[in-house]
């Protein structure tokens, strides 16, 4: 049995889909808002120092965090390449490098922007930057717009769902909304809706985001 500690409509969301994709057995661990509650801050930072979600707990007992990292273990682990492309696959390159454009890029700007007087103290200055965080997040969401575009379709690379398009269903529920990618990036919202309408992870999406 996996555990995930995990916050509903958060970065977990991902990993819980993946599993729910796959089948596997799993517990879920509310943590709380890490944010705003300290003692749910304290609990989470006794397993994982960042205090972040999504935090796993494998069945041997070995944690693992950074949902890049868990998306290839949980690949490898089932031997399935039904959400990441095999070493032969010719969609491999293109998913490793938007994997990891997306979780070295875009994903902090959450970080960054979500509570920004945790790296800039003035409040006015904090406001200045999260609004410079937000306007840069958008500019890499017109990155991946455009090769996603390149690619095709109907998924992230082209003809093949991956776990991208796991990713997609998740984060354009967040910052800069539905209603800024409905303009500005429609493919990329296209393809997050047809996946929240996966049959293997249409609850675990639902349970997320009612």
């Amino acid at each position: 049995m996996f555990t995930l500690h995990e916050m509903p409509g958060w970065g977990s969301a991902i990993i819980e889909l993946q599993l729910a994709h796959y089948g596997l057995p799993f517990d879920l661990v509310e943590t709380g808002d890490v944010f705003q509650d300290a003692e749910a801050r304290a609990r989470l930072a006794a397993i994982n120092p960042l205090a972040q979600v999504p935090t796993l707990v494998l069945p041997s007992g070995v944690l693992i965090t950074e949902s890049a990292a868990i998306t290839l273990y949980l690949a490898d682990l089932t031997g399935r390449d039904d959400l990441v492309p095999g070493p032969q696959a010719p969609e491999r390159a293109a998913f490793l490098r938007w994997l990891i454009f997306i979780v070295a890029n875009i994903y902090p700007t959450f970080t960054y922007a979500d509570v920004p007087t945790r790296f800039v103290a003035d409040g006015g200055a904090a406001a200045a930057f999260r609004e410079r965080v937000d306007l840069y997040q958008k500019d890499l969401w017109r990155q991946v717009a455009h090769a996603v575009g390149e690619a095709g379709g109907p998924w992230f690379l082209g003809p093949r769902f991956s776990a991208l398009d796991l990713y997609l269903a998740v984060m354009t529920r967040w910052r800069p909304r539905e209603d800024w990618f409905a303009v500005e990036a429609p493919g990329l919202l296209a393809i997050a809706k047809a996946a929240r309408d996966r049959q293997s992870i249409a609850a675990a999406y639902a349970r997320n985001f009612p």
